[in-house]
């Protein structure tokens, strides 16, 4: 597992040149594809540690109770498991999902004002004769907003899926 969280220790600016390399030969560059691609394998290590921090926290006597019932392992993740960890899966989606929409250096590197998402573009905004810092910052402003309508709405399942697992019995 360390090995696992540990591949997030490297610094994207020393892997930005061969995945450039990669992007390039696979026909990849300029596409949201690379950037979706590199995004989710960046946030997928931060994911598996969460997640499994919450799922070990459920008590082995209900998995266990209800294998003696008779339900499977599919049953036992969806009826079991799935409603007490669902705070740690939103608190866990909310993380990765603020990570992957501020995300920079990728889309900075990799990708062009075809596939550019906003963090690269917001600072590129020029006005007449100089920069326009009422267009930068209505466009920080509406950048964002998407994080605030997510966060408002997984609201209800993150301080437990915060704190969860804090206290040892």
């Amino acid at each position: 597992l360390f090995f696992f969280i540990s591949t997030k220790f490297l610094p994207v600016v020393a892997a930005i040149l061969p995945l450039r390399i990669i992007a390039r030969d696979l026909q990849l560059l300029n596409t949201y594809a690379v950037l979706i691609i590199l995004d989710t394998a960046m946030n997928l290590p931060l994911a598996v540690w969460m997640l499994r921090s919450f799922f070990g926290e459920v008590p082995r006597e209900l998995k266990e109770a209800a294998q003696m019932d008779g339900t499977g392992l599919y049953g036992q993740l969806k009826d079991v498991m799935l409603p007490i960890v669902a705070p740690g899966v939103a608190a866990t989606a909310l993380v990765c999902f603020i990570f992957a929409w501020n995300e920079y250096a990728f889309a900075l590197m990799l990708s062009t004002e075809r596939a550019r998402t906003a963090p690269p573009s917001i600072p590129t905004i020029l006005g007449r004769g100089g920069i326009e810092w009422s267009a930068i910052a209505a466009g920080t402003l509406g950048f964002l907003i998407p994080v605030v309508i997510v966060t408002f709405a997984l609201r209800k399942y993150l301080l437990r899926g915060v704190t969860f697992g804090a206290i040892r019995q």
